[in-house]
C-alpha cells in the first residue's frame, strides 16, 4: 500500500512522459502514439553479424549483410532493438545527452528481448567504456546503465568496468576508414579483469558503422577471450535495407 502511495504522489508530482519526447503518457516507460508510429523496431530478417533489418533481395542463406560480407566486424554475432531513426534516434540522444535515466528499464527490456539469442551464451555483460573526461562532463555511460540493467532482467553477470579508454577520441566522423583509425588502439582491459576462455557480449547505445565495437572486441579477443557478441539499443540502417 505504502509503494502505491508513493507512486501516486510521484506521478501527480512528476507525470509520466513518453521515452522519447516530453509528451505525458498514461503510465512510465511508455512512447506517446506520435513516436509509437515514428519508431521502428527491429524484428523478422536480420544480419546475424550486425543486426541490421534485412528484406526482399538482402536475405541470403548466409543471413548476413553486404555491408558485414565487405567488411566483416571484430565480432562474432550482433543484434538491435531498434532502427537509429525517427524516435528510436530521440530515445537514444535523450538517454544519452538529456538525463533521461528513467528510460534506462524500459529500453533494456526491448535490448534483453533483441538479444534473446546471444544473452544465454554470455559468460560476462560488458558495456563500451567512456573516456574518464567525458564521464566526468555526462555524469553516467549511458552504455554501462544498459548493460547493469540488461544483466539484471536476464541474470547474467556483468562487468561495468571491464574495458577501459586508454586515450580521448575525437567524436566519430567520416566513413569507416576514419572511423576505424579513429579508435585504433583505443581500448583495453582494465587490470586484474581475467576473460580467458569466456564469451562476452558487449553493450552499447547505437552501432554505426562498428569500430567503437570492433576496437573492444579487438582487445578482448586480445586478452584471451573466447568470443565477443554485441547488443546495442540502436542500429544505424539504410534505407534500402528497411525497405522504404
Amino acid at each position: 500500500m505504502l509503494k502505491t502511495v508513493a507512486t501516486t504522489l510521484l506521478d501527480a508530482i512528476f507525470p509520466p512522459r513518453c521515452l522519447a519526447c516530453p509528451a505525458p503518457t498514461a503510465t512510465p516507460g511508455r512512447l506517446c502514439a506520435a513516436c509509437w508510429r515514428d519508431t521502428h523496431f527491429i524484428s523478422g530478417a536480420t544480419c546475424r553479424r550486425c543486426g541490421v533489418p534485412l528484406v526482399g533481395d538482402s536475405v541470403g542463406e548466409s543471413d548476413v549483410c553486404d555491408g558485414c560480407l565487405r567488411h566483416p566486424p571484430g565480432w562474432d554475432r550482433g543484434a538491435a532493438a531498434l532502427v537509429y531513426a525517427g524516435g528510436g534516434r530521440r530515445m537514444v540522444l535523450a538517454l544519452k545527452h538529456g538525463d533521461r535515466l528513467d528510460t534506462v528499464l524500459p529500453l533494456a527490456g526491448w535490448m534483453a528481448s533483441a538479444g534473446r539469442d546471444l544473452i544465454p551464451e554470455a559468460d560476462l555483460v560488458a558495456p563500451v567504456p567512456l573516456h574518464w573526461r567525458r564521464l566526468l562532463r555526462r555524469r553516467y555511460n549511458q552504455s554501462a546503465e544498459l548493460a547493469r540493467r540488461v544483466a539484471r532482467l536476464t541474470g547474467r553477470p556483468v562487468a561495468p568496468d571491464l574495458l577501459v579508454r586508454r586515450r580521448a577520441t575525437a567524436p566519430q566522423a567520416g566513413g569507416r576508414d576514419a572511423r576505424a583509425a579513429n579508435q585504433a588502439d583505443a581500448f583495453a582491459l582494465r587490470r586484474r579483469c581475467d576473460v580467458t576462455g569466456r564469451r562476452v557480449l558487449l553493450v552499447d547505445d547505437v552501432l554505426t558503422t562498428g569500430a567503437t565495437l570492433s576496437g573492444c572486441a579487438e582487445a578482448l579477443r586480445g586478452a584471451g577471450a573466447a568470443g565477443v557478441d554485441v547488443l546495442v539499443l540502436a542500429r544505424v540502417a539504410f534505407d534500402d535495407s528497411l525497405g522504404l
